[in-house]
């Protein structure tokens, strides 16, 4: 399972997810639980949240992608480092990583189960952007 599991995690974030709203139902379980912990306090977000989230970033970035530094798994758990870019509507010609993360998902049923996720603001050093390069 861990490939598989490893191949829907990436494919998920390789997803437009501000343009592809049909995503979410291809990877999200409906039962999802994310519980996050962020530089802002702790958040839990289920499905719908999830969506929310995304259609109201949709209104201020252009351009949304994810760049994967480690994906790891073992069984139906999967644990990624990434970093979110976006080009603002405000600035569409430049991209800054907006926050970088850690989660581990569980998956059920092939999709995004239970996630538990770490992430703080993005740091644009370069010294910073170099730590998110695998070797």
């Amino acid at each position: 399972m861990s490939n598989i599991a490893k191949d829907v995690v990436r494919s998920f974030y390789e997803t437009d997810l501000i343009h592809d709203s049909e995503a979410f139902s291809k990877y999200l379980h409906p039962d999802i639980e994310l519980f996050w912990n962020s530089s802002f306090g702790f958040n839990k977000k289920g499905f719908e949240d999830i969506v929310a989230m995304f259609s109201q970033m949709a209104l201020s970035f252009e351009t949304f992608r994810c760049e994967i530094s480690h994906l790891i798994a073992e069984g139906d758990q999967v644990t990624a480092r990434y970093t979110y870019f976006a080009k603002t509507i405000e600035a569409p010609e430049k991209e800054e990583a907006i926050a970088h993360f850690i989660t581990i998902w569980e998956l059920k049923d092939g999709k995004l189960y239970k996630g538990y996720q770490i992430s703080q603001q993005g740091d644009n050093t370069p010294e910073s952007m170099m730590s998110f390069i695998s070797k």
